[in-house]
């Protein structure tokens, strides 16, 4: 199944929305010729959604977990407050040095610190507070990340989920789901329960959770 919006909606809201800056067409660009699985990059509307939050929240640290090839990570980045840093991390060190050189480009070299390795086994050792945290990573461990990074938010702090539709698996019995779906469906029921936070379940692209800390 597809995204949750069609693709002309898609480009039609891209048309209105906020233009995407030459460094992001480029890297938009590459990731689509040079990389495996481009369909992982946020792309236009989606990063200037992630933009606009980050802005709105004006955060000093921001936490990424799934950095791929570092779009989404400068997305973020153009909220942060002056002195603030952003910490990403990725399994795939294969595209660290291509991510790292985005960042330089960017002017963010010393604002944005990449973390290669297992998400779960590196965010214990990456101290918070966070005032922006971004999930996009693999998906049966999206409800271990939370429970990871719940604390570190601070209060009024904002949570962003990605792929919270899984191209509409969710609509689908427990058994005609992927694994993968089947993993997003119960970290859906899970923030919905969580009293901690208040949250809304947009329809963005692929769906997207937006989650704030009481």
């Amino acid at each position: 199944m597809s995204d949750a919006m069609s693709e002309p909606l898609q480009e039609y809201a891209a048309l209105y929305s906020a233009e995407e800056p030459p460094l992001l067409k480029k890297i938009n660009r590459e990731t689509y010729v040079q990389v495996s699985q481009p369909h992982m990059l946020s792309g236009h509307l989606q990063g200037r959604f992630l933009s606009l939050i980050s802005k709105l929240v004006r955060p000093d640290r921001i936490l990424e977990i799934g950095t791929f090839t570092g779009y989404s990570a400068l997305c973020l980045a153009e909220g942060l407050q002056p002195g603030g840093e952003l910490h990403t991390v990725d399994v795939n060190d294969e595209l660290a040095d291509r991510c790292r050189a985005y960042f330089e480009e960017a002017g963010l070299g010393n604002r944005i610190i990449l973390h290669t390795g297992e998400a779960a086994a590196l965010l214990p050792g990456i101290p918070g507070p966070f005032d922006l945290v971004f999930i996009d990573a693999d998906k049966p461990n999206y409800s271990t990340y939370y429970d990871l990074v719940i604390d570190k938010l601070r209060p009024g702090g904002v949570i962003l989920a990605d792929n919270v539709l899984y191209h509409g698996e969710v609509l689908s019995p427990d058994s005609g789901q992927s694994h993968n779906a089947r993993a997003i469906s119960a970290f859906n029921r899970k923030i919905a329960a969580d009293e901690r936070v208040e949250s809304v379940l947009l329809t963005l692209r692929d769906g997207l959770f937006l989650i704030r800390k009481k």
